[in-house]
């Protein structure tokens, strides 16, 4: 009944069309007062990295909005605000407003960008946690008309086991390769590995080796060092303080600390995301020996080398997964916003502006632009912040 006199009033003219908007408010205002119509509510969220540089990794995020109402609604100060955090380090936050809900599901995309410079400090949360984290992206989705707000929670575990395989106790002889050296000159009979006290700028592992001298005369080992890469990417070297002296025929535990310089990993991150959240890790060791006849030799030790494959799956588990491919939402329309500011227009013909924070590594952030005011559409129809405007096709459905 309220759809015929709609039709009626629009044969007026443009006056005609004013009233049957504000009708129409007043119509849908009253329905979910009332509850014959219902709220919007989210279906489900789909969340993947998108451009990662040097500087900044971009969070791309969509949001499937169910709008069970029979006629399809754009409500001009719709807003979704989300935060996103790994262990209650904040990486990034951001704000969309303007945006509208047709019938059924529609797909509410944006993006944010993450300083890069705020991945030490969450790696950090990470090793004092046992290698565990907690990603969190906090959402929540506002309607100035209805007054009311809907909070979209979203949390996944991330777990690593970094240096468990160290520990171990297979026998590994150490070949000198050196001329009038008889080999194996020494054996390494069992190796051990734990993390230190971490600090925002090193993460030490502090590790144990069991060496084996089979020779009937004493050895010194005067140094180990080592290198640390993550794919490839240099994180840490350094060498043993004090030598060991090993006895003929016997067995020496000799510890060492290494070190991976937290300042080194936000470019770490770059290039773990750039291999499908896939690292290699590696520890390479070399040991300086002194001789009974005083020479020192330097020794690589190939058979100690620590190699890890990390693997992570941040965002594999969403409740929308897939959401964020080529594809448009359910009904053939998007909502694709960025983090720059920039306009961007979607597949409905609708235009929205973002306006994206990024944090930076003191964790300011910096805010991009808002867009206010009235927006015009394909069809010719135009919004404004805080009205309710009926496509003219819903009106004739």
């Amino acid at each position: 009944m309220v759809l015929e006199k709609l039709k009626a009033t629009l044969s007026t003219g443009k006056r005609g069309l004013v009233l049957a908007v504000l009708l129409l408010v007043a119509v849908l205002a009253a329905g979910f007062l009332t509850g014959v119509l219902g709220a919007p509510k989210v279906a489900g969220v789909d969340n993947e990295f998108g451009n990662v540089s040097a500087e900044t990794t971009e969070i791309e995020t969509a949001l499937v909005v169910n709008n069970p109402n029979p006629v399809g609604i754009r409500l001009g100060k719709t807003s979704v605000n989300y935060t996103v955090a790994m262990n209650g380090v904040a990486l990034a936050r951001g704000n969309e407003t303007g945006l509208g809900l047709e019938k059924g599901n529609t797909t509410l995309r944006f993006g944010t960008a993450m300083n890069n410079e705020r991945i030490p400090a969450w790696w950090v949360t990470h090793i004092r946690n046992d290698e565990e984290t907690t990603l969190k992206i906090h959402s929540t989705v506002r309607s100035s008309l209805l007054g009311r707000s809907v909070d979209v929670p979203y949390q996944q575990p991330v777990k690593t086991d970094i240096i468990g395989q160290f520990n171990s106790t297979e026998t590994r002889p150490v070949n000198a390769n050196a001329t009038l050296v008889s080999d194996p000159v020494l054996y390494v009979n069992e190796t051990s590995a734990n993390w230190g006290t971490v600090t925002e700028s090193e993460t030490p592992i502090r590790m144990q080796m069991q060496v084996y001298n089979p020779k009937s005369v004493p050895y010194t080992v005067t140094e180990i060092g080592y290198r640390v890469t993550m794919n490839d990417v240099p994180v840490g070297k350094g060498t043993t303080k004090r030598p060991y002296a090993i006895p003929p025929e016997s067995a020496k535990t000799v510890k060492m600390k290494t070190r991976i310089q937290n300042e080194e990993l936000d470019e770490w991150w770059v290039s773990h995301l750039r291999n499908n959240q896939v690292t290699d890790l590696k520890i390479k060791f070399y040991a300086r020996i002194e001789l009974p006849s005083g020479q020192t030799i330097r020794v690589p030790l190939r058979n100690l080398t620590y190699e890890k494959r990390i693997e992570t799956n941040i965002f594999g588990n969403d409740s929308a997964e897939g959401t964020l491919g080529p594809s448009a939402g359910a009904n053939g329309t998007s909502t694709v916003t960025t983090t720059d500011g920039e306009e961007t227009t979607g597949t409905d013909g609708t235009t929205t502006k973002s306006e994206g924070t990024t944090i930076g590594g003191d964790g300011a952030t910096t805010a991009g632009d808002e867009t206010t005011g009235a927006s015009t559409t394909a069809e010719g129809t135009t919004t404004d912040d805080g009205l309710l405007a009926l496509e003219p096709t819903d009106v004739a459905s």
